[in-house]
């Protein structure tokens, strides 16, 4: 029997031959923590009586949630984080150079094939290089660190097929954000999603890292996409032949398979207040909006603000609307500044924030009020997300968002 690519993974991990609904335990290879989760995972690792973490190198802590701090307890996160390295060692510590999921393969941490946790549910992002990557909760980061390995159960997968190629106006959140629709929100609980056919193949490493960001929003335990040329650049490694064979087998045990064709794609949006009520922009045309958000773990990376930038280009933001941009890094910023895509984002009358986390989890500059309309490029559309439970937040790809901030309404973005 042939195996799936999170199988692969695990087998190469622990050694044995795995199956799904196996208990396992892995031995971690990296681990993020946050800044909003660091006071706790502090705690916790010395109440279990922990004196020294398993591999100082493999821990991985970013500030980004909080970064700049906004309320008086933000500073609290910080010190505590950087005591907590101090005490222990810790020679990676960010603390202010993007978004966690950003960085953690931009900064080089997440390799092909590695097993990876982290405090953040949208730790799935890291499957875009082809490492197994799932969010885990506190206590569980504790143990990790004093021990360094993590049980898991090994999860059905889910085999996801795209063909063809995407129309000019569709990006790959519009893909996400459909198969979100399809399966629902609880359709792929702790199940892994595997991506394949020529239009993955296709999609750029950034691409491919929105939609495995948003996997969990499915349930997905995970999200894997075959580690190829794409993905060996942005690396920086030369992929070796273990790296090479995580691909599903074409007798692999698959719990089901979705195909699509790209052509079908349309521009889409997730409408309040659930992120997988679906609709396609063309019957949401003309509702107005106040603001506009580009940016997240989703889509704040470069491609995305070129995207944005190339609709934006030669216009002005609408009268009364606000767009917010907030580049996912500082390597991200300092290329799109070089690039003069700042340039072209501020002349249409964009404010551009620091690196981070933002107004996505409303603890920067933007949020909003009672009855205003937000149209996002994040992940999560919930109520009180990003500003007061009255406001209502539409989920959509960066040429989307960019498209309505100069309608001032929903549109749908030219082909």
């Amino acid at each position: 029997m042939g195996e799936t690519i999170i199988e692969k993974i695990i087998r190469h991990n622990t050694g044995k031959n795995v199956k799904p609904g196996d208990i396992v335990t892995v031995n971690v290879d990296r681990v993020m923590i946050h800044d909003i989760f660091i006071p706790f995972v502090a705690e916790k690792f010395e109440e279990m009586g922990f004196t020294k973490l398993y591999d100082p190198e493999k821990v991985i802590l970013i500030y980004d949630h909080l970064v700049p701090a906004s309320q008086l307890d933000d500073t609290r996160h910080f010190r505590i984080g950087d005591a907590f390295a101090a005490k222990y060692g810790m020679p990676h510590v960010h603390r202010s150079d993007g978004i966690c999921h950003q960085l953690m393969t931009e900064a080089g941490y997440v390799k092909p094939g590695d097993v990876v946790f982290g405090t953040d549910s949208h730790t799935t992002t890291y499957g875009c290089v082809g490492a197994f990557s799932s969010g885990i909760g506190y206590t569980e980061m504790a143990s990790i660190l004093g021990t360094g390995t993590m049980w898991i159960k090994v999860p059905e997968t889910i085999k996801v097929v795209i063909e063809g190629e995407l129309p000019k106006n569709v990006m790959s959140k519009d893909i996400i954000l459909r198969l979100i629709g399809d399966l629902g929100a609880d359709g792929a609980t702790y199940r892994a999603l595997e991506f394949s056919g020529s239009t993955v193949e296709n999609m750029t490493v950034a691409s491919r890292m929105t939609i495995a960001n948003m996997a969990i929003e499915a349930g997905a335990k995970c999200a894997l996409f075959t580690p190829d040329e794409k993905t060996a650049e942005y690396c920086e490694i030369e992929l070796n032949d273990y790296q090479k064979s995580l691909k599903g087998d074409e007798d692999a045990k698959y719990l089901y398979t979705i195909t699509y064709r790209a052509e079908d794609f349309v521009p889409v949006m997730a409408c309040p207040s659930q992120v997988d009520k679906i609709r396609d922009t063309s019957v949401l045309e003309g509702t107005p909006i106040d603001q506009v958000f580009i940016g997240s773990c989703t889509n704040g990376r470069l491609e995305d603000l070129q995207a944005a930038a190339e609709v934006l280009k030669g216009k002005k933001v609408a009268d009364y609307v606000k767009l917010i941009v907030t580049p996912a890094s500082r390597k991200i910023y300092l290329q799109a500044s070089k690039m003069g895509i700042l340039d072209t984002l501020a002349e249409a009358g964009a404010m551009i924030t620091h690196p981070g986390c933002g107004l996505c989890c409303g603890r920067a500059g933007g949020i909003l009020s009672d009855g205003e309309r937000v149209v996002a490029t994040n992940n999560r559309n919930f109520l009180g997300r990003m500003g007061t439970s009255k406001v209502e937040i539409y989920l959509a790809s960066p040429k989307t968002a960019a498209a309505c901030a100069v309608a001032g309404k929903i549109v749908t973005p030219e082909v």
